[in-house]
């Protein structure tokens, strides 16, 4: 068969689904070696796709290549690039995130993957310009789609609690982790350090900065207790000048006087991700919503103590019913922080769990799930 796989993200910086993409793309290249894959990306800058060739490992891979589909912008992607891409080109499967081109030969089985769908659990928190495109066209998707990806079974259950569309229609494929070994030194760590302006001791946030991640309770979190953990700051790893930036995170920076207390290094290179997290005293993740937690598993897997929102999609991938807090406390998450900073005993307790449950994903058994559903178009 003849795959077309949507890579834009790749490179993007766009965190959680930019991993999703690279690692599951990456992996079901190395798996199969029969059919042909078409991996569509909107950049020609040559720099990029050197590092995208480098990251998919395509050197030694005959049946992939790249193909760059230039657009201005997503709309002209969808409208007018991949029409004229699919008359040129006949595929089998084609497979993308969220909102399909407009037109696409019947022919084509589709599969499209659904991170999440908090633009329905939490309205407000999205911007309207964005809601509209999303309620016109997400369910165009899922009704032309052939299969609908989800990444936990929180997601599938948001689907079809949101949407009309049957259960068998969605598979549910977990995600891993793409975290990049590196040998942990003080040579390495002090070059880390100086790269993000990292301070000695640190509470970790790594993650978009959208209002669904919640990092104003974070912040209140922190303030509170900040004077009973002396050394200790506050990280959080993300673009605050990326789409959709949460600015009551500003607002609890003022409130709380933090200005020289909390740091933004900005967004964190794949590579450097396994040392920012060996480093962190705890990792924290606050989110109201999210589809599945991929920074749950990335410092699990560093050794590194985790405090999440007792979601569900967290429950999925946690391990200790004492690393949950209330995602609208600031008291329960501050007594957590504040406890995790100074209890040793609690401290390896969450590390050994989350080094035993790390193991049980796997980007290969996903990709191997992703490669099955591909060849059972071909029956």
């Amino acid at each position: 068969m003849k795959i077309a796989i949507d890579i834009r993200n790749i490179g993007k910086q766009r965190t959680g689904s930019e991993v999703v993409v690279l690692e599951l793309t990456k992996n079901i290249l190395e798996l199969d070696k029969i059919n042909e894959y078409l991996l569509l990306t909107d950049s020609n800058d040559e720099k990029v796709l050197e590092n995208i060739n480098k990251d998919l490992n395509l050197s030694d891979k005959k049946n992939a290549r790249v193909v760059s589909l230039k657009a201005k912008n997503k709309f002209v992607w969808a409208a007018w690039t991949m029409p004229i891409f699919f008359r040129k080109n006949k595929i089998d499967v084609f497979h993308t995130e969220y909102i399909l081109p407009f037109f696409i030969p019947k022919a084509v089985k589709v599969v499209t993957h659904i991170h999440d769908v908090s633009f329905k659990a939490y309205r407000d928190m999205i911007l309207r310009k964005d809601l509209f495109f999303l309620d016109l066209l997400i369910p165009r998707s899922i009704k032309r789609s052939d299969k609908v990806i989800a990444v936990s079974q929180f997601t599938k259950d948001e689907i079809l609690k949101y949407y009309k569309v049957a259960e068998s229609k969605i598979e549910v494929i977990f995600n891993s982790t793409n975290i990049v070994e590196r040998e942990f030194n003080q040579e390495v760590k002090q070059m880390i350090k100086e790269k993000y302006k990292l301070p000695e001791k640190f509470i970790l946030y790594l993650g978009t900065l959208q209002p669904r991640k919640n990092i104003p309770l974070l912040i209140n979190a922190y303030g509170k207790i900040r004077g009973k953990i002396p050394g200790v700051k506050l990280v959080l790893a993300g673009n605050r000048r990326a789409h959709n930036f949460d600015k009551k995170i500003d607002e609890a920076l003022a409130v709380n006087k933090l200005s020289k207390e909390v740091c933004f290094p900005g967004f964190i290179d794949t590579i450097d991700k396994s040392i920012v997290y060996k480093m962190a005293e705890v990792f924290v993740f606050p989110s109201f919503y999210e589809g599945f937690g991929i920074p749950i598993l990335e410092s699990m897997s560093q050794g590194v103590p985790v405090l999440a929102s007792d979601i569900s999609p967290h429950r999925e991938v946690g391990v200790e019913e004492d690393m949950y807090f209330d995602p609208q406390s600031i008291d329960n998450l501050s007594d957590m922080l504040y406890n995790i900073c100074v209890d040793k005993k609690k401290r390896e307790n969450l590390i050994g769990l989350g080094l035993i449950k790390n193991h049980l994903f796997s980007w290969k058994e996903s990709a191997q799930k992703m490669l099955n559903l591909f060849n059972s178009f071909n029956k």
